[in-house]
């Protein structure tokens, strides 16, 4: 039988001589319980929102990306390149062409990012899922459309109903020789919206146009920009992307999601992080409220101490027994609390009854993403910490047996 933990489990659960020693403990308990789930469920909430932004921008983000290490343009038309085409772990390969022009619609005009796509791009199913206006169409029988973020829409005012206005996109003509007429110096080409995505405002500043439109304007015949690469499910994202690194040499750069995205990653961590070191905060101070019920405990029992002294126990076993004692406080209510953090999010997740408040989101309810290592952080924070503050506790248990023996 192990000593310590059988007399500690009695203690717990007894009646004290004292009932504001029942009191404290539970307070102490209760504050562990909550702390515990307060950190499970804001941390699925934003591992819920994380999830949420991140599958929107991986919208228009491929999973991988490979662009030239210096300068704006390389040929694709290198054997790596066309050998990447039919590779089978590859299932979607999109070139990309783009450059900031000047867009006009109407009387109004706006400097923004045109970027133009290959036949491919329209195989990402997700794209039909941003329109706000209009359809997602690069190209019908008769003629090539651009597909326009929110913010240019705003900006010029555009309409994808009114059939007889185009947008006119100028971009400097790089085989322009100096010219008394300034047109001379701007290649002009037009084209007519077929519809309005909305993504995030990094997005919504782009205008999507076919792929031979974009050379023509930007006078490209052969060159791209970046290559857009998708790969088939059960393929390691992080494997391939460090053997295209090593087939393509130092000349090009093979860019994951989060190197995309890097800022936004970024974000999202440290933000992650700060609200997990606060929580964490009074989640101490809750913990630490145990060095009083233990001191309050050793009171209490100090004639049991003595008596055990006095039978043969050693500091050490009498130390333990309220180390276990605290132990059982802190590591009751921190399971407990995850528990009851688990079966809330569950609920959340499944009913979504705590809702945004308003209409205008993208969600209704609150959004929830559970980790498996947000518990493991969870259990592991309380743990250590309760370890402490029963360490400090306990010893306040030995520290005058001395004098209690003598007394008794």
């Amino acid at each position: 039988m192990n000593t310590p933990l059988f007399i500690a489990r009695r203690y717990l659960f007894s009646k004290k001589s004292v009932n504001a020693i029942n009191f404290i403990s539970g307070i102490s308990m209760l504050g562990v319980f909550v702390g515990s789930a307060a950190l499970i469920i804001i941390l699925s909430v934003f591992n819920g929102f994380e999830k949420l932004v991140l599958s929107m921008f991986n919208t228009l983000t491929p999973e991988l990306l490979i662009e030239p290490a210096t300068g704006k343009t390389f040929d694709p038309h290198q054997k790596t390149f066309q050998t990447l085409k039919s590779d089978p772990r590859v299932i979607n390969y999109v070139e990309v062409l783009q450059e900031k022009a000047l867009i006009r619609y109407g009387k109004s005009q706006y400097i923004g990012l045109v970027k133009g796509v290959g036949e491919n791009f329209n195989r990402n199913n997700a794209l039909d899922t941003t329109i706000i206006a209009g359809s997602f169409t690069l190209k019908n029988d008769t003629e090539e459309m651009a597909v326009i973020g929110s913010a240019v829409q705003a900006y010029l005012s555009v309409s994808v109903s009114d059939e007889f206005t185009d947008l006119q996109i100028f971009s400097p003509n790089k085989s322009a020789v100096s010219s008394f007429n300034p047109a001379d110096e701007f290649i002009v080409k037009s084209i007519h919206p077929s519809g309005v995505f909305e993504v995030q405002q990094q997005f919504d500043e782009m205008t999507l146009v076919p792929l031979n439109f974009a050379r023509d304007l930007l006078n490209e015949p052969r060159k791209i920009s970046s290559a857009e690469i998708s790969v088939k499910a059960g393929v390691s994202v992080d494997d391939f992307q460090e053997e295209l690194q090593k087939k393509l040499g130092t000349s090009f750069l093979v860019k994951n999601r989060a190197e995309q995205n890097q800022l936004l990653y970024k974000i999202l961590n440290s933000e992650k992080w700060a609200i997990f070191l606060i929580l964490t905060f009074v989640l101490v101070i809750a913990i630490f409220n145990i060095i009083g019920s233990l001191t309050m405990l050793v009171i209490d029992k100090k004639f049991d101490i003595a008596i055990l002294s006095g039978l043969g126990a050693n500091n050490k076993l009498i130390r333990n027994i309220f180390f276990i004692e605290g132990m059982m406080i802190s590591m009751i209510g921190c399971v407990v609390g995850m528990a009851v953090g688990l079966i809330f999010c569950v609920l959340q997740q499944r009913y979504g009854f705590i809702t945004m408040g308003s209409s205008q989101m993208i969600v209704d309810a609150y959004p929830v993403a559970m980790k498996m290592q947000d518990f493991f952080l969870v259990f592991i924070t309380v743990f250590v910490v309760s370890f402490l503050a029963s360490s400090i506790s306990s010893r306040l248990s030995v520290k005058h047996i001395g004098s209690l023996k003598d007394d008794l």
